[in-house]
């Protein structure tokens, strides 16, 4: 199989398109993912321990959670910035909060080139966002200095896609034909060994590291409806990439790979349920010398 080089300023070129491309499908589909998410939310909003008064930064926000629920939590003197690549997911995170009692910050930022200072944050969130950093050791190094001495980082990336129907199905069916990412590329799937991840998180400097796999699902009311979804959720560049490559036939082939899948995951009334699962972490920056850091 060829194997393609990685540009990495091209990767991020890619990523703001594709997510700014997707927005609407994802708002449009936001309240049936938020339920199905919903087991990774509370997860992360617990290992953070979050309190009145707490600063948080959301890495990776998108249309707005867990953002906006961790701004319950630290009413109403505390502070939650989330942040986007995509212009388009601000946006319509900002929607999303307008209105709400506990005013959330929303900023078009890269993780990897933040302006922030050092120990500005008590806990940095991040669900599947962190999986799609260029340069993940610097990266999380660089979160760990954000956090106040012991703050916390509870995140989730995806297990590994043999675990994720729910996430993998469509990239499977569609991109089959297509020669295989480079090895360096990131992705959905790039934290889902759960050992490598410690090992990264361990070398950027923090303690405490805890990993659990936690369940997902999402549920469809027939083949059509999910194949449905996946049309407005599927990057347009991959469609675009393998009308290109190998033409019209073989995107409409993969179309018809998809139904087929799916309908495997269908039941007796034809409701197909696609099972997922999220590799959720939970660290602790390191303690400053001079003081206990944040208790908890």
């Amino acid at each position: 199989m060829t194997v393609v080089q990685f540009d990495s300023a091209a990767f991020k070129a890619e990523q703001r398109d594709t997510w700014n491309a997707v927005s609407a499908g994802w708002d449009f589909w936001q309240d049936r993912y938020e339920r199905a998410a919903a087991p990774v939310t509370a997860w992360l909003l617990r290992a953070a321990g979050l309190r009145p008064g707490d600063r948080v930064l959301d890495v990776g926000c998108g249309t707005g959670e867990p953002a906006i629920s961790a701004g319950r939590l630290v009413a109403p003197n505390g502070r939650v910035l989330g942040i986007d690549l995509a212009p388009e997911m601000v946006r319509r995170a900002r929607m999303c909060a307008a209105g709400l009692d506990h005013p959330i910050e929303f900023a078009e930022s890269d993780v990897e080139s933040l302006d922030l200072p050092p120990r500005s944050f008590e806990a940095v969130l991040s669900r599947w966002g962190l999986m799609f950093a260029v340069d993940r050791h610097q990266m999380l190094s660089d979160l760990r200095c954000l956090l106040v001495p012991g703050g916390v980082l509870a995140a989730a990336a995806w297990d590994p896609p043999t675990a994720n129907p729910m996430t993998a199905l469509a990239f499977g069916a569609l991109a089959a034909e297509l020669p295989g990412p480079p090895p360096q590329r990131p992705g959905p799937f790039s934290m889902s060994d759960a050992g490598r991840t410690r090992e990264e998180l361990v070398a950027a400097g923090f303690t405490e590291i805890t990993t659990e796999s936690v369940p997902v699902s999402m549920r469809f009311a027939s083949v059509d409806e999910y194949l449905q979804y996946a049309r407005d959720v599927t990057p347009p560049g991959l469609l675009r990439t393998v009308r290109q490559r190998l033409g019209g036939g073989a995107e409409r082939a993969g179309w018809d790979r998809l139904a087929e899948a799916a309908a495997g995951y269908a039941d007796g009334d034809g409701i197909v349920t696609l099972p997922g699962s999220a590799l959720c972490l939970r660290a602790r920056g390191a303690p400053d010398e001079a003081g206990p850091g944040r208790p908890g």
